[in-house]
């Protein structure tokens, strides 16, 4: 390695003509002050505020698109409440996404109360039970946050929910409330009906940022994030545009200044144009593609090959029925078991809801109707996500000695 460019690397850093600190624009970032969300913050304070008075909060379900500030509202008002009492409250916050079994989730929350477990070994009912009585002995009011809580339910179901919104008829001397949130709209349809009336007490629904929002919140980050004379004319309108495209969402507005911040640093220049904004967006937007597809479950994956070398292959309109007859030929060829048509239709609208593939349904008269389907992310993005695990990349290699048949 040449030491002398890793030094001036590290000088780069040190004597930045782009950044005065990045941190205010990274993701985990939580401002002193949140704009444009006061109305869900004065729902969410008037819904936990009870705990402060010794008394269990009910437990609340939030709604929302990406980006549109839940995560951040329900940090900032616990960190508020925090502050006015820490002696009556706990909260423990947990990403499902990342913890996404019943046993991760109970070692987690054991964790916030400052015991331990094995991370295997026990029985999950074993766990919930030292999780019973390490929260009753803290004489607490428990707030726990279950991020992205769609993630946990779809693999490993909603047990561990039916027991923790139960919990409290166990407890004497501490109470637990819950605070689920999630991207997907239809999550409460994947819930058995003794959970959601327990655990949907109360619910949330945050709205999409509006371009003007999003333009107000990426100055005041900007003020503290990046030197003023390195933003060039029309970057930060461009950068709110871009996310309110995408459904309001403030994270990839946040995501496209960074980015396109470090651009401009790694290149040596001293400000941000909207060429390098442009460039930012096409870089993150293949990023997010990558990471989307190396984390399908495999029968995603095989089905999004499909359509994709149905493309390779020239067919012009591909449908559902020729996305399963392709999948199930590839499943075959492979010794793989398939799954049913149904689901080939239902995981094809689950790629459209990802933005990965199109989706249109069209009639076609007396023989019903049928989904005409189409890539909407690049292939090259496809391929290099499926080609991040290893197992697949052996599958696309052996397809592409056959030339698709």
């Amino acid at each position: 390695m040449n030491i002398t460019k890793l030094e001036d690397i590290f000088n780069l850093a040190l004597q930045s003509r782009i950044f005065l600190n990045r941190e205010f624009l990274l993701p985990d970032y939580v401002p002193e002050e949140l704009p444009h969300r006061d109305k869900q913050i004065m729902k969410l304070g008037s819904i936990l505020a009870p705990a402060l008075a010794n008394s269990r909060p009910q437990n609340v379900f939030i709604y929302g698109l990406t980006g549109t500030g839940k995560t951040a509202v329900t940090r900032y008002v616990l960190r508020k409440m925090l502050e006015k009492d820490d002696k009556k409250i706990a909260f423990s916050y947990i990403n499902c996404r990342m913890n996404d079994t019943n046993y991760r989730v109970l070692v987690d929350l054991i964790k916030s109360l400052g015991k331990q477990v094995p991370f295997t070994g026990l029985s999950t009912a074993e766990v919930l039970n030292r999780f019973t009585e390490y929260l009753d002995r803290k004489n607490r009011i428990m707030i726990v946050v279950l991020d992205e809580v769609d993630y946990l339910v779809k693999k490993s179901g909603d047990n561990i929910l039916y027991h923790l919104t139960r919990l409290n008829s166990i407890l004497k001397k501490s109470k637990l409330s819950i605070i689920g949130i999630t991207n997907d709209l239809n999550f409460i349809s994947y819930l058995d009906s003794r959970v959601k009336s327990s655990l949907c007490e109360r619910e949330l629904i945050f709205p999409p940022y509006t371009t003007q929002e999003l333009e107000d919140i990426l100055i005041r980050r900007a003020e503290k994030a990046l030197r003023k004379e390195a933003i060039g004319n029309g970057v930060i309108s461009l950068c709110a545009a871009i996310a309110a495209k995408q459904n309001g969402d403030c994270r990839l507005a946040l995501d496209l200044l960074l980015k396109s911040a470090e651009i401009a640093e790694e290149e040596g220049l001293s400000k941000i144009t909207e060429d390098i904004v442009r460039r930012a967006q096409r870089e993150i937007e293949r990023d997010l593609v990558i990471d989307l597809v190396k984390s399908m479950p495999f029968h995603l994956k095989m089905i999004l090959f499909s359509i994709y070398l149905l493309k390779e292959r020239g067919d012009k309109r591909i449908t559902t029925g020729d996305v399963y007859d392709f999948y199930k030929k590839l499943g075959n060829k492979l010794g793989i078991d398939i799954v049913t048509h149904r689901r080939v239709s239902d995981i094809i609208s689950e790629l459209d809801t990802l933005g990965i593939v199109n989706s249109k349904i069209v009639s076609l008269g007396r023989y019903g109707r049928t989904k005409i389907i189409n890539l909407s992310a690049s292939k090259k993005s496809i391929i290099m996500g499926l080609r991040e695990d290893n197992y697949f990349t052996t599958i696309i290699d052996e397809i592409l000695k056959t030339n698709y048949r």
